[in-house]
């Protein structure tokens, strides 16, 4: 019996270092971000709520710093970020079926989450400006 156990060399794990970066893999850490970026995002929905449940002042004060350039930024991006997440997740839903592993499948699959988040985006805000006025 020897006093201290040797020493088994194992290999390091591989991490983003080695790996050269894929689109499906940047769009799959875009899709955790967008995650962590709504759990925020809902802290306005729900001021929005209580606002809109509470004074006139109250909701007038929100309405006016969601409306500013600031705010509507953050709403687009907070609207973008839901878009994506939610085609990120009808990705993965599909991938549970056992569909779209190929390359050809999980490329298209993810150059469609983009752009179709992006573009979902775009015409919603067209629309909402358009009826807002």
């Amino acid at each position: 019996m020897a006093d201290s156990p040797s020493r088994v060399e194992r290999p390091l794990s591989p991490h983003l270092q080695i790996y050269r970066p894929l689109f499906t893999m940047v769009m799959s850490i875009v899709h955790r971000i967008t995650g962590i970026g709504l759990y925020f995002g809902m802290v306005l929905f729900v001021w929005w709520l209580l606002a809109a449940a509470s004074t006139p002042s109250a909701f007038a004060t929100y309405s006016s710093l969601a409306g500013s350039f600031i705010g509507l930024l953050v709403l687009f991006g907070f609207t973008w970020a839901m878009l994506h997440h939610a085609f990120g997740g009808v990705r993965h839903f599909i991938w549970d079926f056992i569909h779209g592993f190929g390359p050809q499948e999980r490329m298209l699959l993810t150059q469609v989450s983009l752009v179709g988040s992006v573009a979902l985006t775009v015409v919603l805000w067209i629309i909402a400006l358009a009826v807002k006025g």
